[in-house]
């Protein structure tokens, strides 16, 4: 049986008034920079200064890892769908950008969910040739996007013991899976394509997760979970216009599983309380590696934790003392080491 530690790092620098960010990423950006200008961008559009980051991005090499740039890749997203007059404009001046980073721009272009990406993809198709086989597969939809998360609906009980007890399950191939993966990449995506529009279907969709707080079986989902409710209640505490969504939101329809969720990340963002919630997430992670998934516990029934080494990312993190709201960062991100993707071999 492989045994898995779960390590989260959580640096969060002083944040300051956002009048003191950067408005304008300058000609030659550092990491700083790019961050603190990302972090303000929805107070203050200016997308003419896309291609100027993306470049500094491949330049510093924030875009080089595809399972550690998500929250990047979000905001490059997000700024093409705020701007469809723009779009093809801005990504021909992203250009020349080294070969191994053109996959960034590929998936941003599909995560931006516009309703013309293919066509987009399509246009900017002959400045990236050697990604044309990832093109292909997201033209096909044989590629996940943020969409095909499965946020919204969880499977039921009957649903997992049906597929725990057919015997498809031995016998028959299994289903082409185009689901996004739950990792701590899709939470940083949806911040990052929060943070260029200020569009709330993204946040909508962190909110969503809260739920996955209290997950007693899926340790993707509990970290998921955790991370939204962390960083939600850390960036609401810094900025108050989101603040201010998230009770706007606490007053509409939600899951039963969202709403004393939600309650507890306001209450820790107006009291800027939000370090219980962190040793409580590293506390619930840790019993569910210990003991096992919990309906295995009460039925005797669900397998171990799935194996594969998890990254536990997104986390809020003030740049340079200059802005108000904090960036989900990943390791290897300017401003904090937020996550170790720790895992033990076998025993």
């Amino acid at each position: 049986m492989r045994r898995f530690l779960f390590a989260l790092v959580v640096v969060a620098l002083p944040a300051a008034h956002a009048a003191g960010a950067p408005a304008r990423v300058p000609d030659q950006p550092t990491k700083e920079s790019i961050l603190g200008w990302m972090n303000t961008y929805r107070l203050h559009p200016d997308p003419d200064r896309l291609p100027t980051a993306v470049r500094a991005m491949s330049r510093l090499g924030l875009i080089t890892d595809p399972e550690g740039s998500g929250v990047y890749v979000g905001f490059i997203a997000g700024v093409i769908a705020a701007n469809p007059d723009k779009a093809d404009a801005l990504i021909a001046k992203m250009f020349p950008l080294p070969a191994e980073h053109h996959w960034a721009i590929v998936r941003a272009i599909a995560f931006s969910n516009r309703p013309d990406w293919r066509i987009l993809m399509q246009r900017v198709a002959a400045r990236m040739p050697e990604r044309h086989v990832m093109m292909d597969r997201y033209l096909a939809g044989k590629l996940p996007r943020p969409e095909d998360a499965p946020i919204e609906k969880d499977e039921t009980w009957g649903e997992k013991m049906r597929a725990q007890l057919s015997l498809a399950k031995y016998f028959s191939k299994p289903p082409k899976d185009t689901a996004f993966a739950l990792t701590p990449d899709l939470l940083d995506t949806l911040w990052g394509y929060y943070f260029a529009t200020g569009n709330e279907r993204p946040l909508a969709r962190i909110i969503l997760m809260l739920r996955w707080s209290k997950e007693r079986d899926a340790i993707e989902k509990l970290t998921l979970g955790s991370m939204a409710k962390y960083t939600l209640a850390i960036n609401a505490s810094r900025s108050s216009d989101l603040l201010a969504k998230l009770k706007r939101a606490a007053t509409q329809e939600q899951p039963e599983g969202v709403k004393p969720v939600l309650a507890e990340v306001i209450d820790a963002a107006e009291a800027v309380d939000t370090g219980k919630l962190r040793s409580e997430a590293l506390a619930a992670i840790e019993d569910l590696k210990r003991r096992g998934p919990g309906s295995r516990r009460d039925v005797s029934l669900w397998g171990q934790v799935g194996e594969g080494a998890l990254a536990i990312g997104c986390i809020a993190a003030a740049v340079a003392g200059q802005v108000e709201l904090g960036i989900p960062c990943v390791v290897g991100g300017a401003a904090t080491s937020a996550a170790l993707r720790l895992w033990d071999g076998q025993k």
